[in-house]
């Protein structure tokens, strides 16, 4: 559907003219930091609602790049925007998470409360671009532009240790995005464009696949994270505010996922390839490793950020087996991770905000005092292990369906992973919520405000809705999927025929 005016801009840069209003106000007073507070929510509440048109509008039976705004910008690279069925679903994320956000930020965050919603509508911004950039310069710009504000939110509003995670956070993601600089300009020059619809179209050569497909890595791997350069996320979570750590969990962590289906995958397909097995092996260990460190951790933040890395190892298995099943398995845990994570993480917000501690044993019978809090708790641990009729069996079953029909053994070394999902999350929750209320401390704590309650209620039905009922994601990116796998076949014939050709 086209319309008079540029929609897609609109809801990419409506939270930036958000972030000006509020940079208007005067004074850093109560007043002015609740209407700080109020402009923030309105202006994500307004971008969820135009991204909800966009959806409402949007052909889910075309592959095709839809709603796209194109404009000359510096001499090759253009101003060029659009999503498909892989980047819409993230879009309608990020603009779904950052009024929750805001919401849940609003009792919490009580200096420079200006600033902080000026970062985190920036970051909105930074981050809607990089779903709905079709130009590698500008994906760059926005990829790299997010780290500003949400290394200002862990270095300026997060905990103790705030400055050394925000700047190991910082320099782990710059340090990989610095090779993706350099295979950027290595396509320009092979290419001679950076249009991302022209470069999907073309074919590089098998050699410099392998190199071009190393650096996308290094930049992707780091970003969603898989291991072994994962350890900047437990830190970074650990010391992020709550509605921070909501962020880098639900949103930021996908942005290496998509970066595998956005460019990876379909420009350099015999690289992908050939290189498959190392990601299978990679993804397993992560799933492996991570979960049994979150079985020795004592601080809830941190069993939940290896609890993330682990789940993301199902992403990468199911990406990379090229199936049907095994993408859209991928794609549909990243958004049920983003949902169920952010739930996680807002969970912890809740009691670290009454209790000022996020250590396991500090806690212990809050079912007596927080029955409401306990429910919510719970649909999202058992949404984390993978239970049938939350959203998180279904991302998880359908990776593994396509991990076994390529690798059974990959497969089967993955579904251990579940099993200790199981472990931790039940270990964690029968620890916090169940047993006897004897610790003096928590006998006067208080079950959910209104606010909380406004915050849980849409991530709880969504959690459960999609688990019975995931059709409208799946459907979303059917059909863009099928068309990367169908170039990716054809790739791979094409290779094929080239080398018979060239055979005695």
């Amino acid at each position: 559907m086209s319309y008079s005016w540029p929609i897609l801009s609109t809801v990419t840069f409506l939270p930036l003219l958000g972030a000006l209003l509020i940079m208007l106000l005067r004074g850093n007073d109560e007043s002015a930091s609740r209407n700080a507070r109020y402009i923030a929510l309105w202006t994500t509440l307004l971008t969820f609602v135009l991204s909800l048109i966009i959806w409402r509008d949007f052909d889910s039976t075309s592959a095709q790049f839809q709603f796209v705004e194109l404009r000359p910008w510096l001499g090759p690279i253009s101003f060029h925007m659009g999503m498909d069925g892989i980047s819409m679903p993230f879009v309608l994320l990020t603009t779904f998470l950052m009024p929750l956000c805001i919401l849940a930020s609003w009792t919490a965050i009580t200096a420079r409360v200006k600033e902080y919603m000026i970062a985190f509508l920036v970051l909105e911004t930074l981050m809607i671009g990089v779903f709905t950039s079709l130009d590698l310069v500008l994906f760059y710009l926005f990829f790299e532009g997010g780290l500003i504000p949400m290394f200002l939110i862990i270095g300026i509003w997060g905990g103790q240790r705030r400055v050394y995670a925000s700047f190991k956070f910082f320099l782990y993601t710059l340090a990989g995005s610095l090779l993706m600089l350099l295979a950027i300009m290595a396509i320009y020059w092979e290419a001679g464009t950076t249009d991302i619809p022209t470069l999907l179209a073309h074919s590089f050569p098998r050699d410099m696949q392998t190199w071009l497909w190393f650096a996308f890595l290094a930049s992707f791997a780091v970003k969603l994270p898989m291991w072994p350069v994962h350890t900047w996320l437990p830190d970074a979570h650990v010391e992020a505010p709550t509605a921070g750590s909501v962020i880098l969990a639900g949103i930021l962590l996908k942005m290496g996922g998509y970066g595998f289906l956005r460019f990876s995958i379909p420009m350099f397909p015999l690289a992908s390839a050939e290189f498959a097995p190392l990601i299978f092996a990679l993804s397993v260990v992560a799933i492996i490793y991570t979960s049994l460190v979150a079985l020795a951790q004592e601080d809830i933040k941190k069993l939940i950020a290896y609890s993330s890395v682990a789940h993301m190892g199902f992403v990468t298995i199911g990406v990379f087996t090229l199936t049907m099943q095994g993408l859209q398995g991928g794609i549909f845990q990243m958004l049920s991770h983003g949902i169920v994570s952010a739930a996680l993480f807002l969970c912890v917000g809740v009691i670290y905000d009454r209790m000022h501690t996020r250590e396991i044993a500090a806690f212990g019978g809050l079912v007596e005092r927080m029955p409401l809090y306990a429910f919510c708790f719970m649909v999202f641990t058992l949404a984390n292990v993978g239970l049938p009729g939350t959203s998180g069996f279904v991302g998880e079953f359908l990776a593994l369906t396509g991990a076994f029909r390529v690798n059974t053994w990959v497969a089967f070394l993955a579904t251990t992973g579940i099993i200790l999902s199981v472990a931790y999350a039940l270990w964690l929750y029968r620890r916090v919520i169940f047993g006897a209320l004897e610790k003096p401390s928590l006998r006067l704590i208080k079950d959910l405000t209104w606010r909380e309650v406004v915050v849980m209620t849409p991530l709880v039905l969504l959690t459960i809705f999609f688990g019975f009922y995931p059709a409208p994601l799946l459907d979303a990116s059917s059909a863009s999927v099928e068309a990367l796998i169908r170039n990716y076949e054809s790739s791979l014939a094409a290779a094929e025929q080239a080398r018979l050709a060239l055979m005695p």
